[in-house]
């Protein structure tokens, strides 16, 4: 399974030519993989435009906060008890990797998380 996810993650960064588009890709799979754990801030595409485009990813794992923006920034934060202690800036490859890291470990301890993990595969 984790393997599974490595490939589907590879596939996804392979496709980051197109940022908008790996961007509301992920943040749909995310929403429908971890809805409890996932929140997407969306904002008009332009002037009063109705369509909306993803603007931040949030995904909150255990001790670990992942974000990633629209442009590609992206963090992991370490939070104890609401309070971050650390935040480090990782590249794009990077932060889907430690997103996977986590998912995956996960996954071991919990089935709730297997099954999150195998509808983020899908």
């Amino acid at each position: 399974m984790t393997d599974d996810f490595d490939l589907d993650a590879a596939g996804l960064r392979a496709d980051t030519a197109d940022l908008v588009t790996f961007v509301e890709v992920l943040a749909r799979k995310l929403e429908f993989s971890l809805p409890a754990q996932t929140t997407v801030q969306r904002r008009s595409k332009g002037f009063l435009s109705r369509e909306k485009v993803v603007d931040k990813i949030h995904v909150s794992l255990g001790d670990f906060s992942y974000v990633l923006q629209a442009d590609g920034q992206a963090s992991r934060a370490k939070v104890v008890r609401d309070v971050t202690i650390k935040t480090e800036p990782l590249g794009l490859d990077d932060w889907v990797r430690a997103l996977a890291g986590e998912l995956s470990a996960r996954a071991a301890d919990s089935a709730e998380a297997r099954a999150a993990l195998e509808r983020l595969v899908g």
